[in-house]
């Protein structure tokens, strides 16, 4: 005849009490945790997207650079930069760099790969010496007026590197542009951060919208392309997904190209400003 032993049997619902409750603990201590990261990305994510504090001081510009001052409401001003090019029916090229590109050196790079052209690049807002407090809508918004403050009826092209294909892309969306050239571009801010936090919750947290995509799929103005090919910062999937959204546009992408290195890298390499000198040759033309 089989014996039961209740003893044992409470013993044994006790355990698993005691496992059910140390499981819980932990699950809260996880729940916490993931709270807590998501609460630091939620007030971060401005100083992440707008690094001012990584900026250093602006490299010295030649003798004939023109200095730029734009009045923005709320008392926003604008400091940029203008370098006279060679050839006085060239487009002016209106550069707008990454999160943590300087405007001095953005139009010192612009001017080493097309000394031809007329080429202009102001700081963003909240990255001195412009003042202000940097956030996407207001860097979309302040392309149109730095485009409106230059333009004076010449054509211009928009050059767009990393975060700056969002202004570049809003600005051709919203004016009539010769063309746009983007390097190491993206489909979407929120499309690019999901791929890096793909655990948080990146539609309801981001606070920040760019939407180069769509933008350029409504512009009508040509778009040059060129991408790093071990790039990490703006993976190859957003490039894709870019190409993809305006492979039924017209006229879409004229120009593509993949040149060697990662995102950052790229800039020290000959092959980019070979790559940037074919692209602006191809939409001069178009």
């Amino acid at each position: 005849m089989a014996q039961s032993f209740p003893g044992l049997a409470v013993r044994g619902i006790g355990c698993d009490l005691v496992v059910m409750g140390t499981l819980l603990k932990i699950l809260s201590v996880l729940v916490a945790l993931y709270a807590v990261a998501v609460i630091v990305m939620a007030l971060a994510q401005g100083a992440l997207l707008f690094p001012r504090w990584a900026m250093g001081g602006s490299p010295p510009l030649p003798s004939s650079a023109v200095e730029l001052r734009l009045e923005r409401p709320g008392g926003v001003v604008l400091a940029g930069h203008l370098l006279p090019g060679t050839r006085e029916d060239a487009p002016l090229l209106l550069g707008f760099g990454g999160n943590a590109w300087d405007g001095a050196a953005m139009v010192l790079f612009l001017r080493q790969v097309f000394p031809e052209h007329d080429v202009a690049a102001f700081h963003y807002r909240g990255y001195a010496p412009s003042t202000g407090r940097p956030s996407a809508r207001a860097l979309l918004e302040d392309s149109v007026a730095v485009h409106d403050h230059l333009a004076e009826g010449r054509a211009v092209v928009a050059v767009g590197f990393s975060v700056g294909a969002g202004p570049a892309a809003h600005l051709a969306q919203a004016r009539a542009l010769q063309g746009v050239l983007l390097v190491t571009a993206f489909d979407s801010l929120e499309g690019l951060a999901r791929g890096h936090y793909p655990w948080a919750p990146v539609r309801w947290l981001l606070r920040h919208r760019m939407e180069p995509a769509a933008d350029l799929a409504a512009s009508g103005v040509p778009v040059a392309l060129i991408s790093a090919e071990r790039d990490t910062i703006i993976p190859r999937a957003r490039t894709q997904a870019l190409r993809e959204a305006l492979a039924g546009t017209a006229p879409g992408i004229v120009f593509d190209r993949v040149v060697a290195g990662g995102h950052n890298d790229i800039y020290a390499r000959s092959e980019l400003a070979d790559a940037m000198r074919a692209a602006l040759l191809v939409l001069e033309e178009d």
